[in-house]
């Protein structure tokens, strides 16, 4: 008989990129091992989209609160499941009731995950007030009650080490069969510098601006910029797409350069690189800040190039505008380090571990 796994996570599926690059690209993966899959989120995708709009509070209430009825709901069915996976959290506001409920009342053991520094307040003027209903001290509990803990780099890894020792790191990964399958084309006349993000990291950009500006006099190219909402830059460069999930992979790869500015922040620390590696799994030769994890996936004028002054931005994208032969060699070995190190067919085995 195939064993079930839960899979509990804050957002719909398909929708939050933490969630379709942690754990959802592996669901396959799992059924192909035997696993039935089950997966629940907080959120339903009406609500989901109320949430962070201007719409009602009335309605934001309504949904939140029917989120935890149907969590309180799915506690009665806990049985069921030989495992149960958290990301980052069972509910997305208030204290830690469900795990606890998990793990204290109903004894059973969790898998929990995450890929960010969430006990840290971070939120935008856009959900400021939201974030007022976050528990961040709750992430010291959930670690603290799971019987494994799984972290998307080691900065994370040695916070969680000090609530629980069954830590493994499980970087984040691309699915380069199914999902980033294909490449850059940099022989195009017109470079795009690029980037892409959502609203609420558009301001890691603001620093680089006047790089952007002191090219234009030098260079023809597009600046393009993936977002949610389109950015206020103003720059005579400056394209924006709007994300689409069934055009993401299609808009990113007309990117020749891909950019991923961080600040050297605490909470930066705990990023998993995820934009460096979407743009190194499609040939695109990344300009990075060296910060976090950063380091370990980017060896500066190897696969890639660290920057931390606004000359060594500039001068790091002049050569790469101005070469060829250099981006092609530097999206080369960006792709190789993806296929060694952070692809799905990589790392499966080590998530497949996770459930046994």
């Amino acid at each position: 008989m195939s064993k079930k796994i839960l899979f509990l996570a804050p957002y719909p599926h398909g929708q939050a990129p933490s969630q379709r690059f942690r754990f959802e690209q592996y669901f396959n993966l799992l059924k192909n091992h035997g696993f039935e899959i089950e997966f629940r989120a907080f959120l339903n995708p009406k609500t989901w989209k109320v949430l962070y709009a201007k719409s009602s509070i009335f309605s934001k209430i309504v949904g939140i609160l029917g989120s935890f009825w149907r969590r309180f709901i799915l506690l009665f069915s806990m049985h069921k499941y030989d495992y149960i996976f958290i990301h980052r959290e069972t509910a997305m506001v208030g204290p830690p009731i469900f795990e606890w409920i998990i793990a204290k009342v109903l004894r059973k053991k969790y898998i929990y995950d995450f890929d960010d520094a969430i006990w840290l307040p971070n939120y935008s003027d856009s959900n400021a007030s939201f974030h007022r209903l976050k528990a961040y001290w709750k992430v010291k509990n959930i670690i603290k009650w799971a019987d494994k803990v799984s972290v998307g780099n080691d900065y994370l890894k040695q916070f969680a080490l000090k609530f629980n020792q069954n830590v493994t790191v499980i970087p984040t990964t691309i699915d380069l069969e199914n999902s980033h399958s294909i490449e850059t084309i940099q022989t195009e006349q017109i470079i795009n510098i690029g980037w892409t993000g959502t609203h609420t990291t558009m301001e890691y950009l603001d620093d680089l601006i006047p790089v952007i500006q002191k090219l234009e006099h030098l260079f023809n190219f597009n600046f393009i910029v993936i977002s949610n909402e389109a950015p206020k830059y103003k720059l005579k460069s400056l394209q924006f797409i709007k994300w689409n999930k069934s055009s993401e992979i299609k808009d990113l790869a007309s990117i020749h350069i891909g950019l991923m500015p961080l600040p050297n922040e605490t909470w930066a620390q705990g990023k998993c690189g995820f934009k460096a590696l979407q743009y190194m799994a499609l040939n695109i030769p990344t300009v990075a800040s060296p910060v976090g994890v950063n380091t370990s996936i980017i060896k500066d004028g190897e696969n890639g190039f660290l920057c931390e002054s606004q000359d060594e931005w500039f001068d790091k994208i002049s050569l790469l505008l101005s070469n060829i032969e250099i981006r092609q060699e530097i999206g080369k070995k960006g792709k190789e380090t993806i296929i060694n190190n952070y692809s799905v067919a990589k790392i499966g085995t080590d998530y497949n571990n996770l459930f046994s």
